[in-house]
């Protein structure tokens, strides 16, 4: 029985029995330097995993120069296809001396049969072998199907129920019987929250009769899910509303009633409490010690095999929460309603996972008096630094008198920004363009935004300008289309994450599309017709496998310097680099798009 290598996908979908088949049913062979190993044409009679060695891919239709269009390398496997589809479409050759075990036709075709999830990982998309990548990550503690998977039906209480004749005495009553912290009142087709601490305070405070209806201090603007949504989206819309509690519904009407607390008790690990940490912190060092835990949730996100997407939408949510309150604790309550404080660059798209450098600013009402406002915003940006937010290298703070303005100071700017369109200011277009409110009156933002989208979107020349920034940095593939493998590296920012985030904007900007999450703004793109749904999928499943591999190196390397961002193929699982030049490979599919749309040139 031959000792190979079975860890790593497709043979991970096997049980042991199918494993051990594998083992018992292998040769070795060896190739020499330029020996066809499967030509093009040929019947497939083998599928071949490589043990030492490297193999090309080969189009003998195209010119020597152009026919490299692969590249296999100890731990990667090939000539599945070609038993599947009954002959190879390409040839494939040792590039120098290998060694191969070699499955067995017969044997591999038997696998398939007895294995559905083995035989379709040979036909899926980049979206597909991505989520295997996701689930490997899964060790130990909570599992991927107790968390991630978690829906909230499973968690959900069944809601308590009353009339809008209901007493504020008969509320107290029926919460005590139930032992429950809240219920809705039912208005006709309206339901209202009403909860403990709502009924207290209406007779200790307002002083209200206790026969007065409980209608009269119910909430009718309510923050609702789907019962088959996952558990993991209630928590992020608790943390991001400021709430305790989601209202289930199902055809317009509330089936059951999910709290904070039983999504805590259900995600036992202590890293999930720093929301609630975050909202009890009283003082500023409350709230530092909450948000020094951060790190410690991103790597429990990580290994328990949290989806990506939903880790940056907690983590963007609980960020936004940190600023809030430090805001509320800094800030006078006079200034509050006049100003808008805004994240902008990756904290303003959510995607900013770990804390980087802070990218913030700040709109105005206009006329609104505030003498001491620069000296405040000192305080501010310095009350972050202390929250764990590096200051911004640019100095796009608003510390920076040029980051704080009324709104119609905004919108000048904006007008001026795009008239020049130089490289300055279409890189602060892009910034606002991704920006979110965080504290404050979130209208201004919205004011300022009708203005950015008002003077850029149609203007042709502008927005061929802007896309031309996303082919600004060349993506790591040879002119054979493998990956590269520099020692020290590729640049996972430049040549995945930026082209896919500025590219998406870009379009986005176009279309008037007003969601600042790249994901989000995918999304829409398709729904709007302007990609293909399939396309924008595993477009954003690539921006999801570039953005987990740059945390891998973030989370080494304390998020500190330029190595962050580099990624060392040759460090890779073979499954990690199939993924990684299939995502290179879209993202210059992605490129070619935008350079025909915009008239750009690109090769």
């Amino acid at each position: 029985m031959v000792d190979v290598d079975l860890s790593q996908p497709p043979f991970t979908l096997l049980d042991d029995a199918g494993r051990e088949r594998v083992r018992g049913g292998v040769d070795l062979a060896y190739f020499d330097t330029q020996e066809v190993i499967l030509d093009a044409g040929q019947p497939g009679e083998f599928v071949f995993m490589i043990h030492k060695g490297e193999v090309a891919e080969l189009d003998p239709t195209m010119p020597a120069a152009a026919a490299r269009i692969g590249h296999y390398t100890a731990g990667d496997l090939f000539g599945a296809i070609s038993i599947l589809n009954g002959k190879s479409r390409y040839r494939f050759q040792a590039e120098q001396e290998s060694l191969c075990y070699l499955l067995p036709k017969a044997l591999f075709q038997r696998l398939c049969d007895d294995y559905p999830a083995f035989a379709e990982f040979f036909r899926q998309s980049l979206t597909h072998k991505a989520r295997l990548l996701t689930e490997r990550r899964a060790e130990g503690g909570v599992t991927m199907a107790g968390f991630m998977l978690a829906r909230i039906g499973e968690c959900m209480r069944e809601p308590l129920v009353v009339d809008q004749a209901t007493s504020i005495f008969d509320a107290v009553s029926t919460l005590n019987a139930s032992h429950a912290d809240s219920l809705l009142v039912c208005d006709g087709e309206r339901f209202g929250m009403v909860t403990k601490t709502d009924l207290l305070n209406a007779v200790v405070i307002e002083g209200l009769d206790q026969q007065r209806p409980a209608i009269e201090v119910a909430h009718f603007e309510l923050v609702t899910a789907g019962a088959e949504q996952y558990l993991f989206e209630a928590l992020v819309r608790m943390t991001r509303h400021e709430v305790a509690r989601v209202v289930v519904v199902e055809e317009g009407k509330p089936v059951g009633v999910v709290e904070l607390t039983d999504v805590l008790s259900f995600f036992s690990s202590r890293s999930y409490v720093v929301s609630l940490q975050v909202e009890q912190a009283d003082s500023l060092d409350e709230l530092a010690r909450a948000s020094a835990r951060t790190p410690e949730l991103v790597r429990a996100l990580m290994a328990q095999g949290v989806k990506l997407r939903f880790a940056m939408g907690l983590l963007a949510a609980l960020n936004g929460r940190i600023m809030a309150k430090a805001w509320g604790f800094a800030i006078d309550e006079v200034h509050r309603d006049a100003s808008c404080l805004i994240v902008m660059g990756s904290e303003g798209r959510g995607e900013q996972i770990l804390k980087t450098d802070q990218d913030n600013a700040l709109i105005l009402a206009d006329g609104h008096a505030w003498p001491e406002c620069e000296a405040q915003m000192r305080e501010v940006t310095e009350t972050l630094i202390r929250l764990g937010y590096p200051p911004c290298p640019g100095n796009i703070m608003v510390s920076n008198p040029d980051w704080v303005g009324s709104v119609s100071e905004w919108r000048e700017r904006i007008a001026r920004w795009a008239a020049r369109r130089d490289g300055d200011s279409l890189m602060k277009l892009a910034i606002m363009l991704d920006a979110h409110a965080v504290a404050g009156q979130t209208a201004l933002l919205e004011q300022v935004r009708d203005e950015l989208f008002e003077r850029c979107r149609r203007d042709e020349i502008l927005l061929s300008y802007f896309a031309r920034t996303a082919l600004r940095f060349s993506t790591p593939l040879t002119l054979f289309g493998s990956l590269k493998k520099p020692q020290h590296g590729i640049d996972i920012k430049k040549g995945g994450i930026f082209p896919i985030v500025h590219g998406v904007r870009t379009l986005a900007l176009e279309r008037g599309i007003r969601a600042t999450s790249t994901l989000d703004r995918l999304d829409a793109l398709a729904e709007d017709g302007r990609l293909e749904a399939n396309f924008a999928e595993d477009l954003g499943e690539a921006l999801a496998l570039f953005t987990e591999l740059r945390l891998r190196q973030q989370l080494e390397r304390d998020g500190d310097g330029e190595d962050a961002n580099r990624v060392v193929v040759q460090q890779l699982s073979s499954l990690e680099r199939d993924l990684l030049r299939e995502a290179l490979h879209m993202v210059k599919d992605f490129k070619q798009r935008l350079s025909q749309r915009f008239h750009l040139e690109y090769s």
